[in-house]
């Protein structure tokens, strides 16, 4: 059946990026706008509290529960592969790091044939959506839907880890997302008023009462209309019913790294032996669709904290529950910060033109849990660090499990099948190591629970991290853009061999950036509706 209703656009995907689209695009009353999320309403609590995330997580609560197929290189795990599906997608349930990443990632990717993504001409879009804490500047905006500020956490191992790394050899920086990314930080995040600042919260909400934008949940897309090879409309389970809805101008897929290319593939758009060995007769012959898969692998190295901290006296049940009421009715209190607060990104190599690894502090020990007197003890305290592998050689794929939309997309890794991988990352856990014995941390550094003082040698190193990585929820780059064989789309996010049809989300990416990738998606789509618009792109920056 039909809606009955003519829409100019039609997004698929009410995560970081579709609600940027849905929240730029309607603030033209003449045009009409449809955006769908198969998942339900952003209003959970948890999703609202800051340190609501880790209950989330947990119980992997408005996820679409993928996970990555079994690999022998992590030792034969299926490694969860969690992705948001709720109203703001990965923005309403991720750690809120606000990183965009190095000016050395945008260039290379305008030097890979994404023409102007260099970073002077991403600059001015970072800008545009951000509303900094801190004083506006050539790199830092004002005024824009998306509040960022520092990390709130006051706990005082930060600075004496700040000083290890320091006499460790490394360098502070006062900005990460400034002139230069390199450097051990205060981290940086998308907060606003005690609160997650999502990109449904940034964007989506202040522009749900317009008469020109419909928002559908629990809309579930399951085919893209096509008519030859133009894209002409979405067809969407809701309630039981099949619905089509027709767009006039574009449809726009932001279904994340996962969902575009699987709409893609079930659509007939992708690698035609693939689509035939499933069922699905081609309609474009596009070999990238799916390929390209990157994520960033990390592992954690933690000790026992002597004298414990202000979260773990938090954790006990009855404070936890004062704070979670406090942080919900007031917008204030304990449960409105993170016990982490800094981020190290490091050149391993002083000619790298670009930082190849990322520390992330870690302020509590895995297994933290509530506890409370005489019911449940608390739990050993513990900090610790996770090197991430910021660049991997390794590529995976997204590839259909059958034709029926429903069944989940196959996911492959295919983690440290590039033999320079695994000893980057290693290298990584010995330099967190070494940060360690600096005497600076002399007074919090109890025992080293892992990797463990057993693990020594290069091989059990190895060992240790195929059997303990997991992901840093930074997947990307199934529909590239840029040019060649593999490339899925145009430096306009528009598909190569479709009309009307263009990805706007962490899909779009040609490769990694280098850190959490949630600053660069909102980018790529505050800068995509200028492009959709038709109209000229913000002056690239100058001077930077």
């Amino acid at each position: 059946m039909s809606d009955g209703k003519k829409y100019d656009y039609i997004i698929v995907g009410a995560g970081s990026a579709g609600c940027i689209l849905a929240g730029r695009l309607s603030e033209d009353p003449s045009v009409n706008v449809l955006i769908l999320e198969a998942g339900g309403s952003d209003k959970d609590p948890l999703i609202q509290i800051p340190l609501g995330m880790g209950k989330m997580h947990e119980h992997r609560m408005h996820d679409w529960g993928f996970d990555a197929e079994a690999e022998d290189s992590v030792a034969g795990r299926e490694i969860e592969a969690m992705r948001g599906k709720v109203i703001g997608g990965s923005s309403s349930i991720n750690v809120m790091a606000y990183v965009r990443g190095h000016r050395g990632d945008y260039d290379r990717w305008a030097q890979k044939g994404a023409v102007g993504w260099s970073y002077a001409d991403i600059l001015p879009y970072m800008k545009r959506g951000e509303d900094w804490e801190g004083e506006e500047n050539e790199y830092r905006g004002k005024g824009g839907p998306m509040q960022t500020q520092w990390a709130k956490n006051d706990d005082p191992l930060l600075d004496d880890w700040k000083k290890a790394c320091v006499d460790a050899g490394y360098k502070l920086t006062d900005d990460y997302n400034g002139g230069d990314s390199e450097g051990i930080g205060v981290s940086q995040s998308t907060q606003r008023g005690g609160e997650r600042c999502s990109a449904a919260v940034a964007y989506l909400h202040p522009a749900k009462s317009r008469h020109n934008l419909t928002i559908a949940k629990k809309a579930y897309a399951t085919q893209i209309i096509m008519e030859g090879t133009k894209a002409v409309g979405v067809e969407y389970s809701q309630n039981g019913k099949m619905i089509k809805a027709h767009a006039d101008r574009e449809v726009l897929l932001s279904g994340g790294v996962f969902g575009s290319p699987q709409l893609m593939m079930l659509s007939g758009i992708g690698p035609a032996d693939h689509l035939k060995d499933v069922g699905i007769e081609p309609v474009v012959d596009l070999k990238g669709v799916g390929k390209n898969l990157q994520d960033h692998m990390a592992c954690l190295v933690h000790y026992t904290r002597p004298n414990y901290g202000k979260f773990r006296d938090l954790m006990r049940f009855d404070r936890m529950a004062l704070a979670m009421l406090q942080a919900y009715f007031f917008k204030s209190g304990r449960a409105t910060v993170l016990p982490g607060g800094l981020h190290g990104f490091i050149k391993t190599r002083p000619e790298s033109v670009v930082p190849d690894l990322q520390f992330m502090f870690r302020g509590a020990p895995p297994g933290a849990h509530l506890w409370f007197p005489g019911i449940k003890k608390p739990y050993t305290d513990g900090f610790g660090m996770r090197p991430v592998l910021l660049h991997p050689e390794s590529r995976g794929e997204v590839l259909l499990r059958s034709s029926d939309p429903r069944d989940k997309p196959r996911i492959i890794q295919n983690f440290f099948s590039s033999p320079n991988d695994l000893p980057k990352l290693r290298d990584g856990v010995k330099r967190i190591r070494d940060i360690m014995t600096q005497p600076a941390l002399d007074k919090w550094r109890g025992v080293e629970l892992a990797p463990g003082p057993d693990v020594k040698t290069d091989d059990q190193i190895d060992d240790w991290i195929r059997r303990t990585t997991v992901t840093a929820h930074h997947p990307s780059c199934t529909c590239p853009m840029g040019t060649g064989e593999e490339a899925v789309l145009d430096p306009e996010l528009k598909v190569r061999g479709v009309e009307n049809l263009r990805v706007v989300d962490a899909a779009a990416m040609p490769d990694l950036v280098s850190g959490n990738i949630n600053a660069a998606v909102l980018m790529i789509a505050e800068k995509a509706v200028d492009m959709i618009k038709g109209v000229d792109p913000l002056p690239a920056a100058e001077g930077v």
